[in-house]
């Protein structure tokens, strides 16, 4: 079995040099994780034996204790995305989201959360429109650099 040990961040990494690496799909519950047992895209088995306290993002490049690379894909999993009209009952919906802990991805007047039914329906109370789809989940790490929670809180 393949024992990644290392992370290159893909701030850190070309374009050029990782098109031709092996891949691996992983959704934000793995990603959160140091040590877990994982499958490449090309069917090897594989560890994850990373530094704790860090989140794998997608374009991020891991060194196995061999010298094998291979390019991390956040992959698409359900997801709640949420749109408002104004900004003010965005970042209200944001507020409230971040209230319960929840890890979100902010993008471009919208926010996303893995999905759950509950935040759904307050979200929706609230005056948000939420879209169920598939995507990647990429949340914010954290003002002070930590990576989330990977909590889901039902209220």
């Amino acid at each position: 079995m393949i024992e990644f040990t290392e992370i290159i961040k893909a701030s850190d990494v070309r374009e050029s040099d990782i098109t031709e690496l092996a891949t691996i799909h992983l959704g934000i519950d793995s990603r959160i994780k140091s040590r877990i047992r994982v499958t490449l895209d090309n069917g090897s088995e594989a560890g994850l034996f990373l530094p704790r306290g860090q989140t794998l993002r997608g374009g991020d490049v891991l060194v196995s204790t061999c010298g094998h690379q291979v390019r991390v894909i956040a992959a698409e999993e359900k997801v709640s995305t949420v749109h408002a009209d104004d900004g003010v009952l965005l970042a209200r919906l944001a507020y409230h989201l971040g209230n319960r802990h929840v890890p979100l991805q902010v993008g471009d007047w919208w926010v996303r959360y893995q999905h759950d039914h509950v935040l759904d329906e307050m979200v929706g109370l609230l005056g948000g429109r939420v879209v169920i789809e598939m995507a990647p989940f990429e949340p914010e790490a954290g003002a002070y650099g930590g990576h989330p929670s990977g909590h889901h809180h039902h209220h």
